[in-house]
């Protein structure tokens, strides 16, 4: 356990489940909301490249279309990936989930945000916060190492933790860290395993719940 409700799994997806993923996420990342820099309120654009499932995030709020892309819809988040959601959630917590505040059963994510970073994209610390709902986020790693900071509630600085994640990590934060802040300043080039489909860069996967109706 990196703090209190924030969980570090090394190894946990095999790379058969990796490439079944990375494979969907290179459908998803055609569209109907293709893959993209977003573009942040104040002109900044963010190094990754994203495309999610369920509801679109925009900084910083949800929304059912991509009114900053093409005004379409994003593809729904399909039910095998939830359930995987949940089994991860169960790895991290245990099967009454009582550190992260919610048992995997009752866990119900409703968007997935996919990040792609090539070896110079970073990302600042933030905290989650366009959520209605305090229920535990789930993190994938594929590809590409990286190094993860992981920080506290307060502010985007120190006390922090750095924690190397690796291709199939799993990492889930909630309870008492689910707005703890949190950033990538480093992907580590050429690490990627062969066996997890990715040939470079890093996908983050993280699935969350959003307490969004309709």
């Amino acid at each position: 356990m990196i703090a209190p409700g924030a969980v570090h799994v090394p190894g946990w997806l095999p790379a058969s489940r990796q490439r079944e993923l990375v494979g969907a996420c290179r459908g998803w990342a055609r569209g109907p909301v293709p893959l993209r820099h977003t573009v942040l309120p104040g002109g900044g654009v963010m190094s990754t490249r994203t495309v999610c499932l369920g509801w679109h995030w925009l900084p910083y709020r949800y929304s059912r279309t991509a009114d900053d892309v093409n005004g379409a819809r994003p593809a729904p988040l399909p039910g095998w990936l939830a359930e995987l959601g949940r089994a991860a959630l169960a790895a991290a917590y245990g099967p009454d989930g009582t550190a992260g505040g919610c048992s995997p059963a009752r866990w119900s994510p409703d968007t997935a945000l996919i990040n792609f970073y090539d070896g110079a994209a970073r990302m600042g610390m933030h905290q989650d916060r366009e959520e209605r709902s305090s229920a535990p986020v789930v993190s994938l790693s594929i590809g590409d190492s990286c190094v993860f900071r992981f920080g506290n509630t307060r502010t985007r600085g120190r006390p922090y933790t750095d924690v190397e994640l690796a291709s199939g990590d799993l990492f889930v934060f909630g309870g008492p860290s689910r707005f703890a802040h949190h950033g990538v300043p480093k992907i580590h080039p050429g690490t990627a395993d062969p066996e997890s489909g990715m040939s470079g860069g890093r996908l983050n996967i993280t699935l969350r719940e959003t307490g969004l109706a309709g």
